[in-house]
């Protein structure tokens, strides 16, 4: 009989899963970065400056669906490691159903009452409308991106990396076509402005999705149509040990959007060019904070499996390698991002003065990633077990005790800077705590299964 081969050391795996997932993170920004690029450069500031104004509303909108997402990766994560197949099917139909009823719900608030919301905010007059009618298109076809997302946060749970990246393919492809061309209105197309650049938004996930529902069920996908058919019903038990896990990730992420929407109205006193430099700063730091949150998935699953098998010694291996790869992987894109930080601020401004201003606040901003992503991966490991409670309290105290307060005194001291500088103070303070009750508390406990 033949000896099956030997697993791959784990570091090995981690990166074998997580270059994938990196990329596919990093693709899903590219296809807004490249929609704000071709604002900046083929409309101007104003149209820039009125999508900027929507992004951290949009992280409102959308937080909810990463923490269920996250949520379902640790039990389907679990439920793969123990090889129960049929506890798979349940998580992914319940969660399905679930998401397209919210999903629709939200897009319907959305819609209705984005208008008095901008308003409220303080978006700078001359970019009102724009901003406006930019946020109604995206927030009505919000259900096809939330139910992509779930499909590829379960797909992870079972180990695969690759299908979401190629859907994701998928999606900006259609991005980089459509994008310019409604912009400009090629090819017989009327120019729609800043409303193409929200149409583009919208039908880019909805070609990925298509393409993800044929090919999963090309290959008789255990996450499937044809495999779930049966299981689209809400389990309730289940579906409050998802929502058990995925709140707290959701109120972090609903906080620390709702910490940006508060600094984006600090940052709308300065006018439309500071708006402007928030949302290029904004673009350029999502591609160092999403390798770090790359690297904190990627610690959540394999620490979800390895409990799911009853490998309960394999978790501590789990986190030191995502903590290490964080630091060399995040950490060096840091170091980069500050580098050519003048150039990454051209790609979405003009404006020399506007250039320079943008590339001192990344120099400013680039290193709080490395915190935040080391931070990530002590919360990623310990979601997978079921604890979420104290991690999260511990994120969201820092979240709603620091950012705002260290922006306001910071602003104060040394000018509209502070109000970026506040974000590597509240990521360095968040990750000494998440260590120390890691080390001092969690560690101490037994691990148990969760399905």
């Amino acid at each position: 009989m033949a000896v099956p081969p030997a697993p791959k050391p784990l570091p090995i795996r981690f990166l074998g899963f997580l270059a994938p997932l990196i990329l596919t993170n990093v693709v899903q920004v590219l296809s807004g970065t490249l929609s704000n690029i071709y604002l900046g450069q083929l409309v101007g500031l104003q149209a820039m400056a009125a999508a900027a104004s929507f992004f951290p509303v949009l992280m409102c909108f959308i937080a909810f669906f990463v923490g269920l997402g996250g949520g379902a990766t640790v039990l389907v994560g679990q439920a793969w490691g123990a090889r129960d197949l049929e506890k798979v099917r349940r998580i992914a139909g319940s969660v399905l159903l679930f998401g397209v009823v919210l999903a629709t719900a939200l897009a319907i608030l959305g819609v209705l009452g984005i208008a008095p919301l901008l308003r409220w905010l303080g978006t700078p007059a001359d970019i009102l409308p724009q901003s406006t009618l930019y946020a109604q298109v995206m927030l009505a076809g919000l259900p096809i991106p939330f139910v992509y997302l779930l499909i590829g946060a379960m797909l992870r749970g079972t180990g695969d990396s690759v299908t979401p990246l190629r859907a994701l393919l998928v999606s900006v492809g259609t991005s980089v076509a459509l994008t310019p061309a409604l912009i400009l209105g090629w090819v017989g197309l009327p120019p729609l402005g800043v409303l193409g650049a929200a149409i583009a938004n919208v039908l880019a996930p909805t070609f990925a999705l298509a393409w993800l529902v044929w090919f999963q069920g090309r290959r008789g996908h255990l996450i499937s149509l044809r495999s779930l058919r049966g299981h689209f019903a809400f389990d309730a038990p289940l579906l409050k040990t998802v929502v058990r896990l995925g709140i707290p990730s959701g109120l972090f992420a609903i906080t620390s959007s709702l910490a940006d929407v508060a600094l984006l109205s600090l940052v709308n006193q300065h006018g439309s060019n500071a708006t402007a430099a928030w949302g290029a700063v904004s673009q350029v730091m999502t591609y160092v904070m999403f390798p770090a949150m790359s690297i904190a998935i990627a610690s959540s699953v394999f620490a979800a499996q390895a409990i799911g098998a009853n490998q309960m010694h394999e978790v501590g291996h789990v986190t030191r390698v995502g903590l290490w790869m964080n630091l060399l992987l995040t950490g060096s894109l840091a170091v980069l991002v500050a580098l050519l930080a003048p150039w990454a601020a051209a790609l979405f401004l003009k404006d020399p003065e506007v250039i320079a201003f943008t590339a001192s606040l990344l120099r400013i901003t680039a290193w709080g990633a490395i915190a935040f992503g080391m931070a990530s991966v002590f919360t990623g490991v310990m979601r997978a077990s079921g604890t979420v409670r104290v991690p999260t309290m511990i994120s969201l105290g820092c979240i709603l005790v620091l950012v705002y307060p260290v922006a306001t005194v910071l602003q104060h001291a040394i000018g509209v800077k502070g109000i970026w500088a506040s974000y590597p103070v509240t990521y360095g303070c968040a990750l000494v705590l998440q260590a120390l009750y890691f080390f001092g508390v969690w560690k101490r406990k037994p691990l148990r299964r969760l399905v």
